[in-house]
């Protein structure tokens, strides 16, 4: 998938052009290095940290950073030296919105939380563990270890006391929460409320437009690679091949912490990755189609809305427990709680009249469930925005 990396790219520009007033500087966690827990070129890990305050200074929302997966040695070094690979070229300060936002106005439940945003420098959704370093290419699979150490670095700086917890993430980092959810319940103190919300990360073992499966293929390139197996659930990989763990519709189901899952039926990342990826779409034919569904033909919005049927069926996991949330909305759009438009706006999308932060809200607290579909079609929801592509 080798235009993947490339849209990773642009998309990680996207994130990071938020900064302004109330920026969050960047904490380097260089006591992990001795840990061997260090980003592919061997850099310390690195998240950014705004204290909580008043009723908020027990409660704590962890939020992984997205941008992809690389597959191989290649893929590897073209990340290395970039903020995707290594903290020496991550932008020093972070501006904070959607889900980690710190005003009460767009962000009413969680803004006095302590928020931190974890950085993604491992390129395997915080599941790398090789011990050994190849010589030739210098490149550090460390991913799970990034994610150990900095949550037990948050642990020592208060965690421990944590009443109310969230691990959250968007699209690859979302995953990661999915992956990690019941391992972040378990460090927690019993006493705390713990949830995990996915945003855009609910990547399904869908089929492409050749009748295959390429995400699978590119999956277990990754897994491997990285040596993520051990660090899968291992509620997973006891029943099935470890690369089908990267799919959250096979870890779900066993799963015992309360999840969100925040998604667009039409993922935009999906739409051109999954379904229609550059590898199988040998004549092109889907070049504009998957960047904009206005282009798709009639045949191809066939093909779109038989994805959405594959998105159901994955998600049925999810909206078949009562304890588990579901924000499913039919926009063309990647992760929708970033920013406080998309989050809590009065544009942003809504489902069933309600927008993605009082479903979320609502939801933790349990002052009342949401599982909530969309109308079925691309173009049916007009509270939809343009595109979304954060992160």
């Amino acid at each position: 998938m080798g235009r993947l990396t490339q849209c990773w790219s642009s998309l990680l520009v996207l994130a990071v052009v938020v900064i302004g007033t109330g920026a969050v500087p960047i904490t380097y966690l260089q006591s992990a290095v001795a840990k061997g827990a260090v980003c592919l070129d061997g850099s310390a890990p690195a998240y950014h940290f705004d204290k909580g305050f008043g009723s908020g200074v027990n409660n704590w929302i962890v939020h992984m950073e997205g941008g992809g997966w690389c597959t191989d040695v290649a893929s590897c070094l073209a990340r290395k030296n970039t903020m995707k690979g290594s903290s020496k070229f991550m932008n020093k300060d972070f501006g904070f919105s959607g889900i980690l936002g710190g005003k009460q106005s767009t962000n009413p439940d969680f803004y006095n939380w302590n928020r931190i945003k974890v950085r993604y420098c491992d390129g395997s959704s915080f599941t790398g563990n090789v011990a050994a370093v190849n010589p030739s290419n210098k490149l550090f699979f460390r991913g799970a270890r990034v994610w150990r150490a900095v949550v037990d670095d948050l642990m020592a700086k208060g965690m421990k006391n944590a009443q109310n917890a969230i691990l959250s993430g968007c699209s690859a980092g979302a995953l990661a929460a999915i992956l990690h959810c019941d391992t972040f319940r378990a460090i927690l103190p019993r006493t705390a409320r713990v949830k995990c919300v996915s945003d855009a990360g609910y990547f399904i073992h869908g089929k492409d437009i050749s009748g295959g499966s390429y995400i699978q293929s590119y999956y277990s390139k990754v897994v491997a690679l990285h040596g993520s197996a051990k660090s899968l659930p291992l509620s997973c990989t006891s029943k099935m091949k470890p690369e089908l763990c990267f799919f959250p519709q096979y870890v779900v189901p066993s799963m015992r912490t309360p999840l969100f899952v925040i998604n667009a039926a039409f993922d935009s990342w999906q739409i051109k990755n999954v379904l229609a990826p550059t590898a199988v779409d040998k004549s092109k034919e889907w070049k504009n189609c998957k960047l904009d569904l206005k282009k798709c033909s009639a045949a191809q919005l066939r093909t779109v809305q038989g994805f959405r049927d594959q998105m159901m069926r994955a998600l049925s996991p999810v909206h078949s427990t009562p304890s588990r949330g579901l924000f499913l909305d039919s926009c063309h759009a990647h992760c929708q709680g970033g920013s406080a438009a998309s989050w809590s706006g009065v544009k942003g999308p809504q489902v069933a009249n309600t927008r993605i932060a009082t479903a979320v809200g609502n939801w933790f607290y349990g002052r009342s469930a949401f599982q909530k579909i969309d109308c079925p079609s691309p173009t049916c929801n007009p509270t939809c925005p343009a595109i979304s592509t954060e992160d």
